[in-house]
């Protein structure tokens, strides 16, 4: 409705300018035949000698007629022949004789011929004003040839033609473009007004800055289009974001790489700093062409940790669950003897397994000092016994005490590698797992060799996604170990890598992890505390 009120305004002004310039042009082209015919009338004889002797009203008859005969000829309104003061002596249709006509600014009676438009005894009318001189000079009379001008009816009529023509052609090439506009922006804006265009935009920014996931758009020119105050936060971006390609955006490298990605993406887990990001990421197809990606980022920091922790309970209960049973067969068997008096025999089991778990747990405290990872191992090689798979240590083997959060994360590590071990050897009949496990400097590095099957070449890059896993898929907790052992390795900087044993079977995972520092025993930590509160000094 605006369009066409618009292109109506248009029309009118248009109407009003077209009308003018017939009067332009009616003027123009008028002005110069009744001012020719003007000075023809002025110059011809039978009008200058009656005017040169004074004998107008003698010859008032044939001067009418003459007057009469130019009126017809040039189709003008009135013919007049005045003397120099514009009283009228002679007029073709003998109206205003004996009153004056209007010479407006017309410098006729200076001597010089003017056109333009007076008042015609009431008409608004165009006017030919020449001098009637005589031999010396002298004005003696004027020359006057006057003609309305048209009504605004016969304007029109003269103008509406066109003016209808043009005027509609007009009309209706600018309502057609009006609707084609409005039919392109409904498509665009799906059909929705301006008010509801609004809503959503007030809806879009309460979403963004209410949802605590991170929303990442990014067009298919690879500029972003969307940012969650959430995203913001996760990823680290400061300052107007939006508009902006991902390429010159200040990113780490593996965030920028997974938002410029085509494909898509599931559970993608991206260690960030200190923190660890799931990754989702959809393309948007709009009629079989990509035209955008949406990344949504979840902080699962303190998930991975209650995670790892989870992860060390399982092991211990199934530890625990393992030595139950380890004591219940040895209990059976002692019950049995002591039932068949057979006493000798029952000392000399109870010092063989004494003897064995002192063994073990020499064998492992001789190599590590921390008591959780030597907990940890003690527990894991009775889990391991008892299916039939032996877990040794390396001679090389060497771990201090180390800080709570390291000896966790450490824990976590080694945990879930020796459980994959053990697995892996049980699934093929294999008989043992080793460990090798050391500080250098800052850095931990683990080693655990099974006697499996190994890890095909092309599946190297998929054991530490999350999901994966080789096992039946009924089961429960799968493909979440190596993926937790990659993370945590991550987080702190380091890495995990497999790679085939020696002679091509099994296989042995490695690990480093960074960051690692040495603990204080508890007998030094009260030594320490006692020291500080007596007003001490430790160096």
């Amino acid at each position: 409705m605006l369009q066409l009120t618009i292109l109506l305004a248009v029309v009118a002004v248009a109407s009003v300018v077209s009308v003018q310039q017939s009067d332009a042009d009616f003027r123009e082209t008028r002005g110069a035949r009744l001012r020719a015919a003007a000075e023809a009338m002025a110059n011809t004889e039978p009008v200058r000698d009656p005017f040169l002797q004074g004998m107008v009203d003698q010859r008032r008859a044939s001067l009418t007629s003459y007057t009469q005969r130019v009126r017809t000829n040039v189709q003008a309104s009135g013919v007049y022949l005045t003397d120099p003061t514009g009283q009228v002596q002679v007029s073709s249709d003998f109206v205003g004789r004996g009153e004056r006509v209007d010479l407006g600014s017309s410098p006729v009676q200076q001597g010089r011929p003017w056109t333009g438009d007076v008042d015609d005894f009431g008409e608004r009318a165009i006017a030919a004003h020449v001098p009637v001189l005589d031999n010396d000079g002298e004005l003696v009379g004027i020359s006057v040839v006057t003609q309305s001008y048209p009504s605004w009816a016969e304007r029109a009529r003269g103008v509406l033609p066109d003016l209808l023509t043009f005027a509609g052609l007009g009309l209706g090439l600018g309502v057609a473009g009006s609707f084609l506009l409005s039919r392109l922006i409904r498509r665009r804006t799906r059909g929705l007004e301006p008010a509801a265009i609004a809503a959503l935009a007030d809806q879009r920014e309460a979403l963004l800055h209410a949802i605590r996931e991170g929303v990442v758009a990014v067009a298919d020119d690879g500029t972003v289009t969307v940012l969650s105050d959430s995203a913001r936060e996760l990823i680290g971006l400061k300052g107007d974001v939006e508009g902006r390609r991902v390429a010159d955006l200040d990113l780490d490298p593996a965030v920028r790489d997974l938002l410029v990605d085509d494909a898509e993406i599931r559970d993608h887990v991206v260690v960030l700093g200190e923190r660890v990001l799931v990754v989702n990421r959809n393309p948007v197809v709009e009629r079989g062409r990509r035209v955008a990606s949406v990344t949504t980022l979840r902080d699962r920091t303190e998930l991975l940790a209650l995670q790892s922790e989870l992860s060390a309970r399982e092991s211990i209960t199934n530890t625990l669950r393992a030595q139950t049973h380890e004591f219940h067969n040895q209990l059976h068997t002692i019950s049995g003897l002591v039932q068949l008096g057979e006493y000798d025999e029952v000392s000399r089991l109870v010092g063989t397994l004494s003897r064995r778990r002192a063994e073990i747990s020499d064998a492992v405290t001789a190599r590590v000092e921390d008591p959780a990872v030597a907990a940890l191992l003690i527990a894991k090689t009775s889990l391991a016994a008892e299916r039939g798979v032996g877990l040794s240590i390396t001679g090389g083997s060497e771990l201090p005490r180390l800080d709570p959060e390291s000896s966790t994360d450490v824990g976590t590590v080694l945990g879930n590698v020796v459980d994959n071990a053990v697995d892996a050897s049980v699934s093929v009949g294999g008989t043992s797992v080793e460990v090798d496990v050391g500080l250098d400097g800052d850095t931990v590095h683990l080693a655990v060799t099974d006697t499996g099957p190994g890890v095909p070449a092309e599946l190297v890059g998929e054991i530490f996604r999350r999901g994966w896993t080789s096992k039946t898929a009924s089961a429960e907790g799968r493909g979440v170990g190596l993926a937790l052992v990659q993370v945590v390795c991550e987080r702190r900087g380091g890495a995990v890598t497999v790679h085939p044993g020696e002679g091509g079977t099994g296989a042995v995972f490695e690990a480093r992890l960074p960051g690692v520092q040495a603990g204080v025993p508890p007998a030094a930590q009260a030594a320490v505390q006692a020291v500080v509160q007596t007003g001490g000094e430790v160096r």
